[in-house]
């Protein structure tokens, strides 16, 4: 939950506004992958729950706000390693990076019934990858 709070703090909106309002003259902070593990802590799992709901839906408010025209997806920022990128880009792997972390969960949530499900075990690839 910590990674998920840093990147609505630090990647996703912020990124798309640099975008916005910088284009390519900035490149974009770079992400620190272990900020997480200070931040978050000495907070229950509750906690950060709250404060990753609340962060998500101001940044999806702020999305909204931003009312993107397929133009605006098409305007370019700097990231500091890939260089040249689009807002649209941005947005679209802000998707894709949720949903491999939602993969993770089953993945990790599905192994504990390895053993129950029997010989169904071979057409449940979750299991064996």
């Amino acid at each position: 939950m910590g990674h998920l709070i840093h990147g609505e703090e630090a990647d996703w909106i912020p990124r798309a506004k640099m975008i916005l309002e910088d284009g390519e003259s900035r490149a974009f902070t770079p992400f620190n992958r272990e900020a997480m593990f200070e931040h978050s802590q000495g907070k229950s799992i509750g906690e950060l729950l709250e404060t990753f709901a609340r962060m998500r839906a101001e940044s999806l408010q702020q999305l909204d706000e931003l009312n993107l025209t397929p133009e605006l997806l098409g305007k370019r920022g700097r990231h500091p390693e890939f260089g040249p990128v689009t807002l649209g880009q941005l947005l679209a792997t802000w998707v894709v990076h949720d949903l491999s972390h939602i993969g993770q969960i089953a993945r990790v949530m599905s192994k504990q019934y390895g053993d129950a499900v029997g010989p169904w075990k071979a057409y449940l690839p979750v299991l064996t990858r």
